[in-house]
């Protein structure tokens, strides 16, 4: 496989462009196809089947765009769908979640005895965190909390305002999270509210957000491939399954620059 082939990036909306962004930063000679599956967000309050039917027909996309490694960039999707789509694809291209890197990196610690986790709904009733976590290390103890009007609230650009002040405070003062050392974000929407539920914390605990994590994992396993590009990359594509104007606004809060996305219909 050419090292000068593109990563595909796929979320179902628009956030997991902080994880596109990461990897953009980190290897910024890698070309990247990204889909948000926009048309069907959020995927937190979809059925386990729908959430693997859209990740299957994006994988396809992406797999049919020349890509030559895939990251999902969806906690939720990573949690329900990460295991059919590693069947679906077999050998022939690498896929990776969102989750593993971040449980080797919190289970490679040994600071972090009393972890948080908060994400979708979905991803919190899978309990794939508590499981991964304590799979490698039985001694951690792992409270869950789902937080589903963040993934809403952040689309539609309320945070940093006194919405997502009130609402974040909510839920991070749920007695589920009280006595915690340290945060996972679970939902790659989630590090645009990073400081604000920092700020809530003070220096207590410490956050932890997949974006840098994921895009160093990813960039030590194409090394590890001899896929790290070392040419001049083609230029990025950008694809969503719904648009509006507010969407492609909202990308430079993501991506941290403005993108153009493209409408593309893969369903039929």
């Amino acid at each position: 496989m050419p090292a000068n082939q593109p990563i595909g990036v796929f979320d179902s909306g628009i956030g997991g462009l902080t994880v596109a962004n990461a990897i953009n930063k980190l290897m910024p000679k890698e070309a990247l196809v990204y889909f948000g599956d926009t048309a069907h967000l959020p995927y937190g309050d979809k059925s386990p089947e729908a959430i693997k039917y859209y990740s299957l027909k994006i994988a396809k996309f992406l797999m049919d765009e020349g890509c030559k490694a895939i990251v999902i960039a969806c906690n939720t999707a990573s949690s329900l769908a990460y295991q059919d789509l590693k069947l679906f694809l077999g050998n022939q291209i690498p896929i990776y979640s969102v989750i593993d890197p971040v449980v080797d990196f919190m289970t490679a610690a040994n600071h972090f005895q009393n972890i948080g986790v908060i994400a979708t709904r979905a991803t919190i009733k899978s309990n794939i965190y508590a499981q991964k976590l304590q799979q490698k290390k039985p001694e951690l103890n792992v409270h869950s909390l789902a937080t589903p009007l963040l993934v809403p609230m952040i689309e539609e650009g309320f945070f940093n305002d006194q919405i997502s002040n009130t609402l974040i405070h909510t839920y991070l003062s749920d007695p589920v999270l009280q006595g915690i050392d340290s945060l996972i974000l679970g939902c790659t929407h989630y590090p645009l509210i990073r400081n604000e539920i920092a700020a809530y914390y003070h220096p207590k605990i410490t956050i932890v957000d997949n974006t840098e994590i994921v895009a160093r994992h990813l960039r030590q396993e194409l090394q590890q491939m001899d896929l790290l590009n070392d040419e001049e990359p083609a230029p990025h594509r950008f694809y969503v399954s719904d648009y509006t104007d507010s969407f492609e606004k909202s990308t430079q809060l993501f991506f941290g620059q403005q993108i153009g996305l493209n409408l593309r219909q893969i369903w039929d």
